[in-house]
């Protein structure tokens, strides 16, 4: 029997979130609902807001979470009733290409939830990244739930659910940073810092982080780097090679996603360095360069789609290092608010005055 609880939903393109009473229906086969603790506010919640994404109106928002399944459909045998976990968008088929060549961090046919989560009048919500967790309780696809040690904070757990695990993928598992490493981040939102800490953990030498608020670039000090640089008063590219001997970095991870930031990071890398792009960019974008300087240059230029991450591998790595002291999570949440306070989170998160806004349920 379908459950009645609250959650968030975006109505229409660029219309302000209401919360509304949501239906969440009995597991079925492969299926879990996860009792939600906490969801941070992403950037990505924004951009289904603003119609960035698709145009399935209405969206129940909400991805980056963490919680405890309530109960499971038939077949389902990798979680159970009581299980904290946190929740994912990459759930592995296990029979796609990708998944058969042993590569199922890049798994073509990833699993949703098959029911529709609805309004009380029948209207099908389509969730975002096929979680919608800004309500007290989600459908998801059981390959969703990540079970991880239950002694971490849930409102840093959570955040692996997407921003901090794109971030210190990009670096860890796209970008490969190395021991000795020299490695700049433009852009230090949440995503950039957790690639500034990714690269600390990969043992970088020199982590330069680039942005124009000096108010981030002293939260990037904090996780980890070693140099910053005010973009808006300082040519970066010079800047970069300046600090590496004039070389430019090993690998530079761009997680703006402008094309501007993006031949900023191009011309900052050393050659045969790599280029790394997390930052999302808008479908108008385009890009140019020098088709002889992409040659010229060597290396490589490679995109990260939530950080290259396999998470049932890494959550729970990630977890562990957390409870271990070797990382902080927690340093990610900014503030923890209510679930009716979403709208005004989304308006403090794109004036740069949080890393992450986290609801408590």
């Amino acid at each position: 029997m379908a459950q009645e609880v609250r959650g968030v939903i975006a109505p229409g393109k660029n219309e302000p979130v209401r919360l509304e009473t949501i239906l969440v229906p009995d597991p079925g086969p492969g299926e879990a609902v996860v009792k939600i603790q906490t969801c941070g506010v992403c950037h990505t919640d924004l951009h289904y807001k603003q119609g960035g994404i698709n145009d399935d109106f209405p969206f129940l928002l909400g991805h980056e979470a963490a919680g405890v399944v309530e109960s499971v459909g038939s077949g389902v045998t990798d979680v159970a009733p009581g299980d904290f976990v946190i929740l994912n968008w990459r759930a592995v088929c296990g029979q796609c290409r990708a998944c058969l060549r042993g590569r199922p961090q890049y798994c073509f046919d990833t699993h949703n939830a098959r029911q529709k989560m609805t309004l009380k009048d029948g209207t099908e919500l389509s969730p975002a990244l096929g979680i919608g967790a800004f309500a007290d309780k989600t459908l998801v696809a059981a390959g969703q739930c990540t079970k991880v040690d239950p002694e971490i904070a849930p409102a840093a757990a959570g955040l692996l659910g997407c921003g901090v695990m794109a971030g210190m993928g990009a670096a860890l598992n796209t970008g490969g940073v190395a021991r000795g490493d020299a490695v700049a981040v433009i852009g230090c939102g949440g995503v950039g810092d957790a690639a500034v800490m990714g690269a600390r953990l990969a043992g970088a030498a020199k982590i330069i982080a680039v942005d124009i608020d000096d108010r981030k670039l002293e939260t990037a000090r904090s996780m980890g780097a070693t140099h910053t640089v005010n973009s808006r008063s300082t040519d970066p590219v010079e800047a970069i090679r300046e600090l590496t001997g004039g070389f430019g970095a090993d690998v530079v991870i761009e997680a703006v996603g402008h094309p501007e930031t993006y031949r900023q990071a191009f011309y900052a890398r050393d050659l045969a360095g790599t280029v790394v792009l997390v930052g999302v960019p808008t479908p108008e974008m385009t890009l140019e360069l020098p088709l002889l300087d992409v040659f010229g240059r060597g290396g490589a230029l490679k995109s990260s789609w939530y950080g290259d991450c396999l998470p049932s591998r890494d959550f729970p790595m990630l977890v562990d290092l957390h409870l271990q002291g070797r990382i902080d999570l927690g340093a990610f949440v900014t503030e923890t608010i209510g679930i009716e306070d979403v709208e005004q989170a989304f308006t403090r998160m794109h004036a740069g005055d949080v890393l992450r806004s986290v609801v408590t349920l």
